[in-house]
């Protein structure tokens, strides 16, 4: 089976395929002090403790990072614990069939090209990936598949560590959806600004960009993902899809049009 890792600045996502099925999944913290032994142990405890996998049903990796002193510790795992088992980071040179039309193509996260490549495939274009994570970022893809830009804003846990650190009398919140947007004491009138205040930045910003990718921007598919996508799906009207392994699916699809047995 294949396993694919997604290592956010936050969290790291790890997603096992049996073909294009993903049979399971395990999110954990990043942590950029742990060393590739530690790595090792971690990747292997999860496998080995499930009632059906074992730590032997790895026969593929694809691998992305917004961390680079991760991807440098995860070579070292590929190397030395998965040295017989065809492996794929995706860098420069990494074959994704995805276009970068920026001005700087090397400076765009990996994680946004895996995404851009994974929503095309499942969803055609143009589109629209949405990603909630420790930054919320939009990326486009246009008709032809090739990734034209993005934008990049605050996330969420961002924006709630900010108003608690910076407002005298506010404090640091639980993410859920209060009982009314117009807050009946602090704490809901903090969880109404954020939820309904991203909702909005989230429609605003896409049918922006939508009027730029297409002549119809009712064309344009817009998909969410990112761990904390559900606290805005049902807010947000200009989403159309939720797959939460956007990512995931996208390094499948890398590690086929890479691996040396394909």
């Amino acid at each position: 089976m294949l396993l694919t890792i997604d290592v956010g600045n936050t969290h790291t996502v790890l997603g096992l395929f049996d073909g294009e099925d993903i049979v399971e999944h395990w999110r954990v913290s990043t942590d950029p002090r742990r060393t590739a032994d530690e790595m090792a142990v971690l990747m292997q405890g999860l496998m080995g403790a499930h009632p059906v996998l074992g730590e032997d049903a790895v026969d593929g990796l694809a691998i992305c990072s917004t961390v680079p002193s991760v991807l440098h510790e995860l070579r070292e795992v590929t190397r030395r614990y998965y040295g017989d088992v065809p492996s794929v980071l995706v860098e420069p040179g990494v074959k994704t069939g995805v276009h970068v039309l920026m001005d700087h193509p090397k400076e765009v996260g990996a994680d946004r090209i895996v995404n851009a490549l994974a929503a095309n495939h499942l969803y055609g274009g143009p589109c629209i990936v949405v990603d909630f994570g420790t930054a919320t970022t939009f990326d486009a893809v246009n008709q032809r598949g090739d990734y034209v830009g993005g934008a990049i804003a605050p996330g969420i846990e961002i924006s709630v560590d900010a108003l608690g650190v910076r407002g005298a009398q506010l404090r640091k919140i639980e993410l859920a959806r209060p009982r009314s947007v117009i807050g009946k004491n602090t704490v809901e009138a903090m969880q109404a600004g954020i939820l309904y205040g991203f909702a909005g930045q989230v429609d605003g910003v896409v049918a922006r960009m939508a009027a730029e990718l297409s002549d119809d921007p009712d064309d344009v598919q817009v998909i969410a993902t990112g761990g904390l996508a559900p606290l805005v799906l049902g807010e947000a009207a200009s989403i159309d899809e939720h797959e939460p392994w956007l990512t995931l699916i996208g390094l499948r699809l890398i590690y086929e049009r890479n691996s040396p047995t394909t």
